[in-house]
């Protein structure tokens, strides 16, 4: 069952993305009367008058944690509208970066919703993830300052849409996986590793967790690579594959050490069976003494 915030965070982000119905109401003079050229509505302007006035009333509305989430789930739901706009309104050059503010959205809003639903006691203002660290902050304004080199040097390169549409398919893989991941442990899935194991802390070995022992980080490594792919950066596809296995191979060999002091020999047997899942990535692999 669907947590208060979880609800909270559903009107918030419905909120945002209606200004895509607002436009469309626009564009079809039902506020403007027959006499207004519907041309006169700027997207960009519209756009600006909407975010101010909905900011406005989710900060009128709601207090504390609430407004943190709504605000946010507002803030993903403006990104979803601005990313289809821009996929539907801008040059060809410019539409890859409107899909891939879509995939941005739909990530970081399905990530909040998935822990409202699976495992409600661990919700946060912060499972949206938007905050995860200063790193990942650097990493997209890096990705959105090449869009724009390559954009402003080699514009046709952005045109090449068979490359984009490949890197949404890798998104949408690894986007299923990482939700599958959630969905599958439920509460037992957490955002931060774990110190200490509690009294419902299980392993969990089927669904997608008898592909991989790490599904989630399988996911979301996939799915940040894809984002470049979207984007047509070719540097950043490079770099982004570098940082997230470094990221993951130390995560993942810290997580496999506090998993087998949870488990024990359980944990020992899972690994032989199922592989990480990721290229050259061991984890922690306690060998069994020889008989």
């Amino acid at each position: 069952m669907i947590s208060k915030n979880g609800i909270v965070s559903v009107y918030g982000f419905l909120l945002g993305l209606s200004v895509l119905f607002v436009w469309l109401l626009l564009q079809n003079n039902v506020f403007l009367g027959t006499y207004v050229d519907r041309t006169v509505v700027n997207p960009l302007h519209l756009f600006i008058v909407y975010t101010a006035i909905s900011n406005v009333l989710v900060r009128v509305v709601n207090r504390g944690i609430t407004y943190k989430v709504c605000a946010q789930a507002l803030f993903l739901g403006l990104v979803m509208a601005a990313g289809l706009l821009i996929s539907i309104q801008a040059p060809a050059s410019w539409k890859p970066f409107g899909w891939y503010m879509c995939v941005m959205a739909i990530f970081h809003y399905s990530e909040f919703l998935s822990i409202a639903v699976c495992n409600p006691k661990t919700l946060t203002s912060s499972s949206f993830m938007l905050n995860h660290s200063v790193a990942y902050g650097v990493a997209a304004t890096t990705s959105w300052l090449e869009y724009l080199l390559w954009h402003y040097f080699l514009r046709d390169m952005k045109t090449i849409h068979a490359i984009s549409y490949c890197g949404l398919v890798l998104c949408a893989f690894g986007e299923a996986l990482r939700k599958g991941a959630i969905w599958t442990a439920r509460d037992n899935f957490t955002h931060l590793v774990q110190q200490e194991k509690t009294q419902t802390h299980t392993l969990v070995t089927h669904g997608v967790y008898s592909w991989f022992r790490h599904p989630s980080y399988v996911g979301w490594f996939y799915w940040s690579i894809g984002t470049q792919i979207v984007m047509i950066n070719p540097v950043c596809v490079v770099a982004y594959a570098l940082a997230s296995w470094k990221f993951f191979k130390d995560r993942i060999y810290y997580e496999e050490i506090t998993l087998l002091n949870f488990f024990g020999e359980d944990y020992i047997s899972y690994q032989e069976k199922v592989g990480i899942g990721l290229p050259f990535i061991r984890g922690f692999v306690v060998t069994r003494d020889k008989e």
